[in-house]
C-alpha cells in the first residue's frame, strides 16, 4: 500500500500532551554500559518502543509524545554511550550488533512479549536490524526518514551533495578540517572526535553537529541547531556517529537491511518520509518501499527530515493510532 501523505491540507495530528514516567531505571548491559530506560503511559497498554536517532542522539521528553498514553504502555531508552545512558560517548563496546542485544535484554527485563517499534533515521537503521533479528518480537514497525547506512548514503551528507544545497553551513562543517584533509571528511572527523586533545575534539563535535542541526528541517529551526551545539549533546552524537559511520555501521554488507526485507514482509508497518528530507534523502526511502511493498509508504510532501515537522509528526501519530487499536 502507498499513499502521499498530508500536504497543506485538512488538520493535522499533533503530540500528545507531555507526561512523566511512571518509571525509570538503568539496565546493566555490559561490564562497561548500563543503558537508561523509561516507561510512560498505560501500564497495561500496548508495548511500544521508541528508537533515537543518531547515533549517538539520545531520547528527548518529546519521544513519549507519539504515541496515546491511554492506550500504550510507552517504552523510552538511551543507547550505549548517549543520553542518559552511562558511560557518557563511550565507543568501546558499541556496535549495531551490542544494541539490537541491549534492546532484546530491555523487553525480557520488562517481561514484553511482543512490541510496536517505532525508530526514525538512524532509528530506523536500528528498529530495521532489530526487527530482522527478532522478528517474532515485533507486533508492528513505524520508520521514519530511512537510513540504510550504505556508502552512498553517508558520502551525500559528509562528503559531497547535501553541501550543494546548504553551502553556507557547509562551510562551517569544512571549517575544522584543513583542506589537505578534505578528501575524506569522515576519516579526518573521526581522528579529531577520538583523539587525545579535548578542545580539538569539542571543535569538530560542534562543527559536525551543527551541520546536522541545521539540515534537519525544511525550514532551518533555531531550537534545533541550539540543541545540537551544545556541548555534551555534540560530543556524544559526533563521537558515536563518526564511530559508526566510518565502520560501515557494523553491517558487514552495505545491503543487508534491504535484503533482509523478506524476513519481516509479515510484520505490519508504516514508513514515513519526507519529499525534501536532505539528510536522509527519499532515494532510500523509495528503494526499501520497492523492495517491501506490503508496508504502508506515506510521503510527505512539505517536510525534510525531521519528526517534528508538523506534516511528518501528523503521519507518526496517525500511524500509532492506527496499530493501538489493530
Amino acid at each position: 500500500m502507498s499513499a502521499p501523505a498530508a500536504g497543506g491540507h485538512g488538520t493535522r495530528r499533533g503530540l500528545y500532551p507531555a507526561i512523566e514516567p511512571y518509571r525509570a531505571a538503568w539496565l546493566r548491559v555490559s561490564g562497561l554500559h548500563e543503558i537508561y530506560y523509561e516507561e510512560c503511559g498505560n501500564p497495561a497498554g500496548r508495548p511500544a518502543l521508541f528508537v533515537h536517532g543518531g547515533p549517538g542522539a539520545g531520547s528527548g521528553t518529546d519521544a513519549r509524545r507519539f504515541f496515546d498514553p491511554e492506550r500504550y504502555r510507552i517504552v523510552v531508552f538511551d543507547q550505549r554511550g548517549c543520553g542518559r545512558s552511562r558511560p557518557h560517548a563511550e565507543l568501546r563496546e558499541n556496535t549495531t550488533a551490542e544494541l539490537v542485544a541491549d534492546m532484546e535484554r530491555l523487553r525480557e527485563a520488562l517481561g514484553i512479549e511482543r512490541w510496536l517499534v517505532f525508530g526514525g533515521s538512524w532509528g530506523s537503521t536500528l528498529s530495521l536490524a532489530y526487527a530482522q533479528a527478532h522478528p517474532q518480537r515485533v507486533s508492528a514497525l513505524v520508520l521514519r526518514g530511512i537510513f540504510l547506512l550504505r556508502p552512498q548514503e553517508l558520502a551525500w551528507f559528509y562528503q559531497h551533495g547535501a553541501s550543494e544545497i546548504f553551502p553556507d553551513r557547509w562551510e562551517a562543517y569544512l571549517a575544522p578540517i584543513p583542506p589537505a584533509e578534505r578528501g575524506n571528511l569522515l576519516a579526518a572527523y573521526h581522528r579529531r572526535l577520538t583523539g587525545d586533545d579535548p578542545a580539538v575534539a569539542a571543535e569538530a563535535a560542534r562543527a559536525w553537529s551543527v551541520w546536522e542541526g541545521a539540515t534537519s528541517h525544511l525550514l532551518e529551526s533555531s531550537t534545533a541547531v541550539a540543541r545540537f551545539a551544545a556541548g555534551d549533546f555534540s560530543l556524544a552524537l559526533a563521537r558515536i556517529e563518526a564511530h559508526y559511520f566510518v565502520n560501515g555501521g557494523f553491517l558487514g554488507d552495505p545491503q543487508q537491511l534491504l535484503q533482509g526485507v523478506g524476513r519481516i514482509r509479515h510484520i505490519p508497518a508504516v514508513i514515513v518520509q519526507g519529499r525534501y528530507d536532505v539528510v536522509c534523502p527519499m532515494t532510500t526511502a523509495w528503494e526499501l518501499h520497492r523492495a517491501w511493498p506490503e508496508a504502508d509508504f506515506r510521503l510527505v510532501a512539505d517536510a525534510g527530515h525531521s519528526a517534528f515537522e508538523p506534516g511528518i509528526t501528523h503521519e507518526l501519530i496517525t500511524a500509532t493510532d492506527r496499530f493501538s487499536i489493530s
